[in-house]
């Protein structure tokens, strides 16, 4: 039984050096860093206090026990969802990530399908593992989820979001109104407008996958590595995007 118990302590204490690794790596070089090191300030002094029996500094310590778990969800919730972010991404948890990217894909066929019977322009960048930092940068934040009835009032004409792109990761609408770069392959340049130079610009510099809805014909088209499929039915963009999304994205890159 001591064996056991021995063996459950190890397990035990390597779970929290993991999560306290993962957690410095997160903040690391972050402004959240600084906030961490004052916390351990404090708990250190705390300590102090109570080892040196100092009355008035131990019973104020001991007052803000209660308090510290939301000290610290309040200063630490962007790098906690980011943390929580990641550990979904893992390749243990695929398969829910899979039934999640499922619900993504047929909100993104919804959306594409409304626009393209609107004859609504649309531009919509679906991230895999190159992250698009930069672009998002170009844009406007918005950090909402994925959902067709709003992907739809973005791109509507005359509305403060609707030119340029919409960026996804995973299930949140990350930026909106974000340029991207247009391709300078002279074929495409005189062949294709402007949002469908933008989507094939993106996908010759990164992984992404792009969905465009053409403005004048509601042509739905996908754009992946230099290259654009167009014409497309709802349910080939359906199945086009289950073999792009696949958790294991190399799996998937050559449609």
């Amino acid at each position: 039984m001591s064996g056991w118990r021995a063996l459950i302590d190890i397990i035990d204490v390597a779970i929290v050096a993991f999560l306290v690794y993962q957690l410095l790596l997160l903040l690391r070089g972050r402004r959240a860093m600084q906030m961490l090191v004052s916390l351990f300030v404090i708990v250190v002094i705390g300590f102090i206090a109570r080892w040196l029996q100092f009355d008035a500094l131990n019973w104020l310590m001991s007052g803000l026990k209660g308090v510290w778990a939301i000290v610290f969800v309040v200063l630490f919730q962007e790098e906690l969802r980011r943390m929580l972010g990641q550990v979904g991404q893992s390749r243990f948890l695929r398969p829910f990530v899979k039934l999640e990217q499922g619900e993504v894909i047929d909100t993104l066929v919804t959306a594409a399908n409304s626009l393209a019977q609107k004859k609504t322009g649309a531009v919509i960048v679906i991230e895999r593992t190159a992250r698009l930092t930069n672009y998002y940068q170009t844009g406007v934040m918005l950090d909402a989820p994925v959902v067709s009835s709003l992907l739809v009032s973005i791109f509507t004409p005359l509305t403060p979001l609707h030119d340029g792109a919409v960026i996804l990761r995973g299930r949140r609408i990350v930026a909106a109104r974000c340029t991207l770069p247009l391709s300078q392959n002279p074929y495409f340049v005189h062949t294709l407008g402007m949002r469908h130079r933008a989507a094939v610009g993106l996908t010759e510099e990164t992984d992404a996958v792009v969905v465009v809805v053409s403005e004048e014909t509601g042509e739905i088209s996908l754009a992946l590595g230099g290259q654009i499929s167009r014409g497309l039915s709802p349910a080939a963009l359906r199945e086009k995007l289950t073999q792009l999304l696949k958790p294991a994205p190399s799996e998937g890159a050559g449609s």
